[in-house]
């Protein structure tokens, strides 16, 4: 019997009349039997990836899963599509487990999600050799693969000991994906999972819908609501914070002016964080307010922007954070302020953590990868694509260096005082007090240690206090200086800092203007989002379909963009299909969403007619 055609299933299951990128080639290459590695970005498709050979192969595909909101997320989604899926987890009850577990020994499922933790009992291995023998198992899908790597942000042990679906079920394709993973983590996956023999796919790392900006902290609250009046009036999104007391915080100063703002963190008991979670995945224009607590995961997708206060640990988590926005393919922001501060913080709770030094230099060094994209003067898409190993072909016209070109200035001189002022103060104190010293400013501190004494004591009036705090902190990021711990967050020297101190090397450095805040051009303030929904925004017939979506979603229990993403509304505004067969055609209309949802959206679009006509 021959199977069906890939393309064939694309288009009536999934609802798409095209793969996107390498897609096809990791369909045709599982279905055929293969093993693969797959490295694609959020947004990118990945799942399709094992779902669709899952529906081509006989017998029911296996996702191994780490997290209970992306298996409940996974398998709305597919019932919704008509594919027989379900998970098994620590939400369900046993009755339901049993239910479940029934169904996929009778052959009744093509996709089960299942925990590693449950995986590797006995007990369910076990079951999987029945299944195997009864029914066959399709394929193995370990998602979110970069936890199998003890160098990685989301190290979850279990992971290593998946090698054994390959010990005692070596006939059955694996594919492991991820959408983070330099190549030290790559090689990870490959030793630990066993997958030397898997063909690599790795799709470009770029993100090219996302506007990535930063700024320098000088009110972050202030700064954070201008930037959402600006731009991100009544759109969902996620705002991160370092510190739970943060979260809080900055949660009830939004809510106060009149956002729809839920915190979120691993201090809140489980069914207030189940209940956030679900408000914000099921209902319109939430903003989560959150540590990285949370976020693995989550799939909506029409999350419009993300948004740091604080800097994360690194670059990884930097990528996998904000590409939580813009799932759909639409315009969306990634936006962050930080400053010195952030730097001491961050290094403090590194070099304070239970982690081995080896571990410890590994994160110091890919904190120093984000802070130097953080303070670079070039495309930031280029930046991110250039640390995970790829090459972009020019500025993207999309982030805020690009969009406001910034301005860099002969800093050689100023940067000799401020190497200079560290060093005779013996290297142990922080960004504050040498601008103190440098300004010739008689504090007790600076009266302490005599340091109004020095040579450096007020040889520095020609700059603001401002101007030298955006010294410091681009000297740290060009590892002229390094955060010292043992000092509280003292400046010490590198050895990278001698050229200059001996006047052999010249540095040029950002110019940040006297509030500490990047000169924004009007371009990068007007939202690439806004534009993209300006028309639709206006239109009485993009609400009514939203209102028709978010009826159908209330009715089945579902959050809207099961039913459709924001991308289907839009097309589906844009073209104003008038039968079945003309909606059919939109992209993301599959037929099983076409019989259970044509006629009501069909039926919006008739009425919207006829009060024009």
């Amino acid at each position: 019997m021959s199977l069906p055609a890939p393309e064939q299933i694309l288009h009536d299951v999934f609802g798409y009349s095209a793969f996107r990128g390498e897609q096809q080639y990791i369909v045709e290459h599982v279905a055929a039997g293969g093993d693969a590695l797959v490295l694609m970005p959020t947004g990118g498709g990945k799942s399709l990836c094992y779902q669709l050979p899952a529906l081509l192969r006989p017998g029911v595909g296996i996702v191994v899963s780490p997290l209970i909101a992306l298996m409940q997320d996974q398998v709305e989604t597919l019932n919704q599509l008509g594919v027989q899926a379900e998970f098994l987890n620590s939400s369900l009850d046993a009755k339901v487990a049993r239910e479940v577990s029934n169904r996929l020994l009778h052959g009744e499922l093509k996709l089960l999600y299942v925990a590693p933790e449950r995986l590797l009992t006995e007990g369910f291995l076990n079951m999987l050799e029945r299944l195997q023998a009864r029914n066959g198992l399709a394929l193995f899908a370990i998602d979110e693969a970069h936890c199998v790597s003890q160098w990685g942000h989301d190290f979850r042990p279990e992971y290593r000991e998946l090698t054994v679906l390959h010990q005692r079920f070596p006939a059955v394709p694996r594919i492991a994906l991820t959408a983070t993973a330099d190549a030290p983590t790559r090689a990870e996956i490959v030793d630990r999972l066993a997958l030397e023999n898997a063909r690599q796919f790795i799709a470009s790392f770029d993100r090219p819908n996302i506007c990535y900006r930063v700024a320098i902290k000088s009110n972050p609250r202030q700064q954070l609501q201008a930037f959402l009046e600006a731009e991100h009036a009544n759109d969902a999104g996620i705002v991160y914070c370092l510190s739970r007391k943060k979260v809080e915080e900055t949660a009830i100063w939004l809510k106060a002016r009149g956002w729809d703002v839920l915190p979120y963190h691993a201090g809140l008991d489980t069914a207030m964080r189940n209940q956030h979670q679900r408000r914000f995945l099921r209902e319109e224009g939430v903003i989560m307010v959150a540590t990285v607590a949370f976020g693995m995961g989550i799939d909506k997708p029409n999350v419009r922007f993300v948004a740091h206060l604080d800097l994360p640990k690194s670059m990884e988590s930097y990528y996998q954070e904000t590409g939580r926005a813009g799932r759909d393919g639409l315009p969306a922001n990634a936006w962050m302020v930080y400053g010195l501060g952030d730097v001491v913080s961050m290094r403090q709770m590194l070099d304070s953590g239970d982690a081995s030094e080896e571990r410890k230099r590994v994160e110091r060094q890919k904190l120093d990868a984000l802070l130097g994209f953080c303070e670079s003067t070039t495309c930031r898409h280029q930046t991110i694509l250039r640390y995970f190993g790829e090459a972009h072909p020019g500025n993207c016209g999309q982030c805020d260096n690009c969009l406001s070109p910034v301005d860099t200035w002969d800093a050689t001189e100023a940067a000799r005082m401020a190497l200079s002022c560290v060093y005779r103060t013996g290297q142990r104190f922080g960004a504050g007090h040498l601008i103190d010293v440098l300004l010739g400013k008689n504090t007790p501190q600076v009266e302490k240690f005599q340091h109004q004494q020095l040579s450096t004591f007020g040889i520095g009036k020609a700059l603001a206090s401002q101007q030298w705090s955006s010294v410091y902190r681009q000297l740290v990021a060009v590892g002229l200086l390094q955060v010292q711990m043992e000092a509280y967050g003292g400046l010490s020297l590198t050895e990278e800092a001698r050229p200059i101190l001996r006047g052999e090397n010249k540095i040029w450095l950002r110019h940040d203007n006297e509030t500490g805040k990047r000169v924004i051009s009007r371009s990068e303030r007007t939202s690439r989002t806004r534009e993209a929904f300006a028309g639709a925004k206006e239109d009485p017939l993009w609400q009514a379909l939203k209102a028709m979506r978010m009826q159908l979603a209330r009715e089945q229990g579902v959050p809207p963009y099961v039913i459709f993403h924001d991308s289907t509304l839009l097309e589906i505004l844009n073209h104003r299909p008038a039968n079945l067969t003309e909606l059919g055609r939109i992209s993301g209309v599959g037929q099983a969403k076409l019989v259970r949802y044509g006629d009501q959206f069909l039926k919006v679009l008739e009425d919207a007619v006829n009060r024009v006509s």
